[in-house]
């Protein structure tokens, strides 16, 4: 029975999160719009499935979500931040760097979801990933310090993201 359940449902989360995402782009709640997003929410990760041999194992949930609110929290922080440096820093004065953030992630899955929230969060954009995976190249829009940038980036994101894909 257990086979034949993750047969079907080889990633459950993401099933309810289609079903979810599906029923809400309709603006309407009703029970065929929701039996349409389970069906499309089962279908889709059994055609993507072979795309997914290596899923990663024992997510820590609750802090997945502790991580999400961080990074919303941040986005709408370094939004007003590159707003004021728009606005107020003159193209001459400002201080762009290229970081090197060495990594002590290895599952590619925490490597990506990282490299997207550096890239999520206005002001800095993750733009290569060395050939061995060790080392993100990150581009911040203005600093006086590249070194805090990327101890806040170890601090504040990677090391969350090591408890939550132990």
């Amino acid at each position: 029975m257990t086979r034949a359940v993750h047969w079907l449902l080889p990633h459950p989360l993401l099933t309810i999160l289609l079903a979810l995402v599906w029923v809400l782009l309709q603006n309407k709640i009703t029970a065929g719009m929701a039996v349409f997003g389970l069906i499309l929410g089962i279908i889709i990760p059994r055609a993507t499935a072979i795309w997914w041999p290596d899923r990663p194992k024992g997510i820590r949930m609750g802090k997945m979500i502790a991580y999400s609110v961080i990074v919303m929290w941040d986005i709408v922080v370094a939004n007003i931040q590159v707003a004021w440096i728009v606005l107020t820093v003159p193209n001459a004065k400002l201080k762009p760097a290229w970081i090197v953030v060495p990594l002590e992630l290895i599952q590619p899955e925490a490597i990506t979801v990282l490299a997207g929230t550096i890239t999520l969060t206005p002001g800095t954009v993750s733009a290569d990933l060395s050939d061995e995976g060790h080392s993100l190249l990150v581009h911040v829009l203005h600093t006086d310090d590249p070194e805090a940038v990327r101890d806040e980036i170890k601090i504040r994101y990677e090391r969350r993201l090591k408890e939550i894909f132990p």
